[in-house]
């Protein structure tokens, strides 16, 4: 283990947060808000963690997987941590340990919320809310390697281990043109959509907020109907960029940096992706079209519920507990599925969802045929051994984490609906499950427990499970 070199990048995360922290701080100028003053204590000491442990550059960058691992848990773990700060220092949310829930929420852009009136935040606490959605959805390391060049081989172990999906590769030789270029797409399509939100007659900070939970497919409103209230038109423009924030990034590279359209629509992801999101609207619109007025209302109701739920963004129209049960159960099922891999969405991945297909059917294949040799492709491409072996292995975890975590909550009292969709909405960074933390409910009611329960779920799901179990290997932890 290179302690020195995890420090050195913890401290650079640290320095990286503080300057972050100065925008909320220039919201409230502009609101004129005396809350301000709660983020100086949390920027004061960001930077002198950063600067302590990043004072002096470590002589050995020798860095492995295990280090890129530890490095990512402990990165979002004290980046939400020091973020809790101001929300706990300015009073607005009492308990730290509600504040710490919340700003985890942010950070892994899962939504969940403990407020029951997200309104009595002041103009800068939303602010910083939902923008942590935005930082935190490519991914607060990959923003470090935009930024500063790397100069040792760490950058590669460092994509991994925070992007999600089974595997990452580079869109370029260098890992730091790679996070530029991801970037540029992210910035891009997040400014196109504030445009088209304004125009749409939103006020441009409610437009910006609305872009950072969608852009990093979070999901923190600033109303309390969340997204209710507003005009058909703004929740059909925040559908349509909840599904394209929750394509595979490297789609839009082929498309506007390489322009090879065919490329781009080759992709088998992003086929099974739009299939999954037209079968599901048809199927659940029909199933609550008794509920609506007129087809068009069911439809444009289902489509943003499965465009939210399907990209784990978690903003809501309506109250989909309300539903038919088998429109509920849909939900479920689109929970666990999740986006793209190497998109800012979460979940199981439709990739890992295809390839857990394909080795099912290979598998009956040879026992029907057993002298059969048939190997599991993606894209045309051969899937090694190595990848099918390590989605095996993420499979496993997921279901212990996921079982654990149920049965740890389960003391609390809630019913078992409520208790597995508040894990699988944790887990798969999505926001509301169904019952008490349904669309219009909240998790303020579980225990100090269940919250730290349901924090770790969301730093590992956002993480890909395997860094934040990492923490508890003790042999990760030698220096050799």
């Amino acid at each position: 283990m290179n302690r020195r070199m995890v420090l050195f990048l913890l401290g650079r995360v640290m320095l990286t947060e503080a300057i972050l922290m100065l925008l909320p701080c220039l919201v409230a100028v502009v609101y004129r808000e005396s809350s301000v003053v709660a983020f100086f204590p949390a920027i004061f000491i960001a930077l002198a963690l950063g600067v302590i442990f990043s004072a002096k550059r470590p002589a050995n960058h020798v860095f492995y997987a295990k280090e890129g691992f530890i490095t990512v848990a402990l990165s979002w773990i004290l980046i939400s941590a020091v973020g809790a700060l101001p929300f706990y220092i300015s009073g607005e949310i009492p308990s730290y340990t509600d504040s710490l829930f919340e700003m985890v929420s942010g950070f892994t852009t899962t939504g969940a919320s403990i407020l029951k009136n997200v309104e009595a935040l002041s103009k800068c606490m939303l602010f910083w809310r939902s923008f942590s959605h935005w930082i935190g959805g490519m991914g607060v390391l990959v923003f470090l390697l935009a930024l500063i060049p790397p100069s040792g081989g760490y950058s590669m172990n460092l994509m991994r281990a925070e992007s999600p999906g089974p595997s990452v590769g580079k869109l370029s030789p260098k890992i730091s043109t790679t996070a530029k270029t991801l970037y540029g797409i992210y910035f891009a399509l997040t400014v196109v959509e504030i445009i088209l939100l304004c125009l749409g007659d939103m006020r441009i900070f409610d437009a910006l907020l609305i872009s950072f939970g969608t852009a990093g497919t979070g999901g923190f409103a600033i109303l309390n109907t969340s997204l209710e209230s507003y005009s058909a038109y703004i929740q059909v423009i925040v559908t349509v960029f909840m599904i394209l924030f929750g394509v595979n990034f490297t789609v839009y590279f082929y498309l506007f940096y390489e322009r090879n359209i065919k490329k781009a629509l080759k992709n088998e992801e992003l086929r099974w992706y739009i299939i999954i999101i037209i079968a599901s609207v048809a199927l659940i619109t029909l199933n609550i079209l008794p509920m609506y007025d007129s087809i068009f209302e069911a439809w444009h109701q289902a489509a943003f519920q499965v465009g939210s739920i399907i990209t784990t963004t978690g903003f809501s129209t309506t109250d989909f507990n309300l539903w038919p049960e088998f429109s509920r159960v849909m939900l479920i099922v689109l929970m666990f599925f999740g986006a793209c891999a190497g998109s800012t969405g979460g979940g199981f991945k439709i990739s890992r969802v295809v390839l857990l297909v394909k080795t099912m059917v290979r598998e009956f294949g040879h026992i029907m045929h057993p002298s059969s040799v048939k190997v599991v492709t993606l894209d045309g491409k051969k899937i090694e051994h190595s990848v099918a072996r390590s989605l095996t292995a993420f499979f496993v975890a997921y279901v212990l984490v996921m079982g654990l975590s149920v049965l740890l909550i389960s003391g609390d009292g809630f019913d078992f609906t409520t208790n597995v969709s508040a894990v699988m909405a944790t887990l798969n960074n999505i926001g509301p499950g169904l019952e008490v933390v349904g669309p219009m409910g909240n998790y303020s009611g579980f225990s100090v427990f269940a919250k730290y329960v349901l924090i770790f779920d969301m730093l590992a799901g956002r993480l890909e499970l395997f860094p934040m179990l990492m923490l508890f290997v003790p042999r990760a932890w030698k220096k050799q």
